[in-house]
């Protein structure tokens, strides 16, 4: 009897440990799709999605709430992203955890590692509720433009993912299969009312040189897109082509 309830203790220690997904932490520049990877896990796995912003972050009680004995305590958006997603096992995305002010930081990557440490995280207290939550199903994924200002302690629970930059060649097939036709519906235009010339796409990449994300890419394409659709409607014309002898006109004025 004794052996074996020491198998079966050890076989749902076993279930416990295999059953906690690995906490990641996305690492790369500004643009590079470490958000979108993110909302991309939450939308593979059917679960509810809560983004919390740690950029300009200046105090803990962001996270863990304050006490209901001051007048205008509330919350931390860890509670306020549990009851918002209405589900014990939601995606929570913690955006630019390395962007806090320094004045908190250490308060805040104390907090950070209780929240991502499964040890600590299965009786997360908010002062507000007074009361210990258990955070065991959520599956944490953190993001950060670089691991200098994230605290040891920190880095030690989670597993680093670095985002490399886009190459011109990728983001040139990544405008043309989706950028290009989500901006040309918005502006409430065919696929066919544009026309970029081939020629013309690494202008549109490197306006003014090297750019690791998408962001500089999609706001040009999205000028091109208002200034052919307003074309259009000034000289009711079919089709804008873009060559490379009226790029000028297309690409924003710096």
């Amino acid at each position: 009897m004794k052996f074996q309830r020491q198998s079966a203790a050890q076989a749902s220690q076993g279930q416990e440990s295999t059953s906690r997904a690995p906490i990641l932490l996305l690492v790369g520049l500004v643009g590079t799709g470490k958000t979108t990877f993110a909302y991309s896990i939450a939308e593979a796995m059917s679960r509810e999605i809560i983004r919390i912003p740690f950029g300009g972050m200046g105090s803990a009680r962001d996270l863990r709430g304050q006490s209901r004995l001051h007048l205008d305590a509330e919350p931390g958006w860890i509670i306020k992203g549990l009851v918002e997603a209405k589900t014990r096992n939601p995606v929570m995305l913690l955006d630019e955890i390395d962007r806090v002010a320094d004045e908190a930081r250490r308060d805040i990557m104390g907090v950070l590692v209780e929240l991502l440490d499964p040890r600590q995280n299965s009786a997360f207290l908010d002062h507000y509720l007074d009361y210990p939550v258990d955070l065991s199903q959520v599956l944490f994924i953190a993001t950060a433009n670089n691991t200098r200002d994230i605290a040891t302690a920190v880095l030690d629970r989670v597993e680093r993912i670095d985002m490399p930059s886009y190459t011109d060649e990728e983001k040139i097939v990544i405008a043309q299969r989706y950028v290009m036709p989500r901006l040309l519906q918005e502006a409430g235009m065919d696929t066919n009312s544009l026309v970029i010339a081939n020629e013309v796409w690494p202008t549109m990449v490197r306006p003014l040189g090297f750019d690791a994300g998408l962001r500089t890419l999609e706001r040009n394409l999205k000028g091109a897109v208002a200034k052919a659709a307003r074309l259009r409607l000034e000289q009711n014309l079919s089709q804008v082509v873009i060559t490379p002898d009226n790029v000028k006109q297309f690409l924003p004025t710096y």
